[in-house]
């Protein structure tokens, strides 16, 4: 058995002192105790750790290369679309291992204790698939074993260019399958998993609307089974009014007609929802899944969180194109976000609780449903998915309870993570995934061979 010992943590009942967790050789909690003296491995401020739940792993690598203003004057979520299927087609399966690589370092060094992987990039340039079609699957799964990260991976379904079922463009031809052909390659992508640690979980994800037959949503569900299906939603205008002249309906109004939803439904993005759909899609138990950097990035829209809350519904956060791989910036600025629509402030928090706690404990809790992860609070029987902050960091120095997550989301950042457990495996200390220097190198050497892609 490992033992934890903590200066302050955030138990499940709330705030305690001198907490000593016992965890053991599977990673899961088996004890824990307020008030105990120091003993085992001695930290500051321990947190239940959070899974990020929406990553595409290799958009890592094209961090900050979007900036600049294409030929038409309003660029878009579109614009931005055409550059990305342009820098994919350069990517080896060496590259992608590698840059997973770093990113899941990265999401460890944050504060996340695991990896939704919405893993969509499939085959050869040309759209010829590997001889093992998992090739790239297993490619997640390989770094996965070096960082230690958890990972729950979603093998993509897309099929289509639009709702009209026209063919894939070039730069979307490494995606593509028929739902037999996606069958059988989820079926080698959960092979894939056979050799990381029994935390790791497999799901599916039709990748959008536009991307699949809404006929086959049944299917995807049947092959989900009690495992979680993803699927983005409601991401752009564009993409609403598509979805609206083909079927009818807008998209939120499409899937709660066709879909059953229930805990282990993630939405991605919602950031295009009226009123009406807020609240249903809210009722119906299934999770928004957010990543507020990239919809700043990208211009998606606002997602309506001050509702989704009042009608009881669940959120998770992910880092999606991982242009910027930051826990407390993603909380932040989805809580701006609320404030500037609203001309607000605390816009989230309640009386019984702070903004930062009810965020922090909103994304544990979501992301254990969306990642089918035994985790999402530090609690006996729980995952030991575990952060802790430095409570000497200048802006912890006398906090005490929900002002400790306060600062930690709107005045520091994740320079205050100290260590981070996934399923009791300690992969950063001192701030530093115990493996840096080894993975920084593999990924700086992909990023030589691509070179300025774009």
């Amino acid at each position: 058995m490992a033992i934890v010992w903590a200066e302050k943590a955030l138990l499940e009942s709330g705030w305690a002192d001198h907490v000593r967790v016992g965890i053991d050789a599977g990673g899961e909690i088996i004890s824990i105790k307020a008030d105990q003296p120091a003993e085992g491995y001695r930290t500051g401020i321990l947190l239940p750790a959070p899974a990020n739940c929406h990553s595409h792993a290799f958009q890592r690598a094209m961090a900050g290369l979007t900036e600049r203003r294409g030929p038409n004057a309003s660029d878009s979520f579109w614009t931005w679309r055409q550059l990305m299927f342009r820098f994919l087609d350069r990517l080896t399966p060496e590259h992608v291992e590698a840059i997973a690589g770093f990113v899941q370092m990265e999401m460890l060094e944050a504060g996340y204790s695991a990896n939704v992987e919405f893993h969509y990039l499939h085959h050869q340039p040309g759209g010829a698939p590997y001889a093992n079609p998992a090739e790239m699957a297993e490619r997640i799964a390989a770094a996965s074993a070096v960082t230690g990260i958890g990972l729950t991976l979603l093998p993509v379904h897309y099929q289509y260019g639009g709702c009209d079922k026209r063919p894939l463009g070039p730069g979307q031809i490494r995606f593509g399958n028929t739902f037999d052909a996606y069958a059988a390659l989820h079926a080698k992508s959960a092979e894939a998993l056979a050799h990381l640690p029994p935390d790791s979980r497999i799901g599916v994800a039709p990748h959008s609307l536009r991307a699949v037959a809404v006929e086959d949503l049944t299917h995807h569900a049947e092959l989900a089974g009690a495992n979680p299906l993803h699927m983005h939603l409601a991401e752009q205008i564009a993409e609403v009014e598509e979805i609206e002249a083909a079927h009818g309906k807008r998209p939120v109004e499409l899937v709660l007609d066709t879909m059953e939803l229930n805990e282990r439904r993630c939405f991605i993005h919602c950031t295009q929802m009226l009123p009406h759909e807020t609240e249903a899609l809210a009722r119906s138990a299934a999770i928004a899944g957010l990543c507020p950097i990239t919809e700043s990035s990208l211009g998606d829209g606002i997602f309506d969180g001050v509702r989704w809350f009042e009608s009881g519904g669940t959120i998770a956060v992910g880092s999606d194109s991982n242009i910027r791989i930051s826990l407390s910036e993603e909380l932040r600025t989805l809580d701006y976000s609320q404030r500037l629509r609203d001309h607000s402030r605390a816009a989230l928090a309640t009386p019984e609780k702070s903004t930062g706690r009810r965020l922090f404990e909103a994304v544990n809790a979501g992301g254990a449903a969306a990642s089918a992860r035994n985790n999402g609070a530090l609690a006996v029987g729980k995952l030991a998915d575990m952060m802790a902050l430095n409570s000497e960091a200048v802006d912890l120095i006398g906090r005490t309870g929900d002002s400790i997550l306060d600062c930690y989301i709107f005045a520091g950042d994740d320079r205050m993570v100290e260590d981070v457990w996934s399923a009791g495996r300690h992969m950063v200390s001192g701030g530093r995934h115990v493996r840096r220097e080894a993975i920084v190198s593999a990924y700086a050497g992909t990023m030589r061979q691509l070179g300025e892609a774009i």
